[in-house]
């Protein structure tokens, strides 16, 4: 019998928005320790998803003071830059296996450009973040989205290649 001991897998949220819940609880289902970050605390307080961690600060701020160890996806989802962007920037720097933010293929292509001009992030750290995050369901809902987030990291989890699905 073999038996490998390794972290947890874990799943960082920056940011409350209509995916987070939806996401965390998929995520809880899934075996992952979830953490969602958000600078709102009202918001926090509100955000109720048994099993998950929630922490009124800024995400970037969580993603660099906390390792993100090799077991760890970090999913922004709120679209508003200054919570996105800069949890990235963090996340690039850390040794997550899956780094991702919402976004339109446009919104995504802006945002790479933000990230190298005001980030200053090489292409190689741009190359890392998943964007537009998730599968190509064709979601519409809040609980669509999420699946489609979280199948994603499933399938990077496991290594498998998007046109081996």
């Amino acid at each position: 019998i073999e038996l490998r001991v390794s972290p947890a897998h874990r799943l960082v949220i920056a940011g409350i928005s209509p995916i987070t819940a939806p996401c965390a609880a998929f995520a809880v289902t899934l075996g992952f320790e979830v953490i969602v970050c958000d600078p709102d605390e009202a918001a926090c307080r509100a955000l109720d998803v048994p099993g998950v961690e929630v922490h009124a600060t800024l995400p970037s701020a969580f993603i660099s003071d906390r390792t993100c160890h090799g077991a760890t996806a970090v999913v922004a989802l709120t679209h508003d830059p200054r919570i996105d962007d800069l949890a990235m920037m963090e996340a690039v720097r850390t040794q997550a296996f899956y780094i991702g933010v919402m976004g339109s293929q446009r919104t995504s292509q802006a945002r790479a450009e933000r990230l190298k001009r005001s980030g200053g992030l090489s292409d190689a750290q741009i190359a890392r973040i998943h964007m537009p995050i998730g599968l190509a369901l064709g979601s519409k809902t809040p609980a669509e989205i999420a699946l489609a987030v979280m199948a994603d990291i499933v399938r990077v989890q496991h290594g498998k290649a998007l046109d081996e699905l």
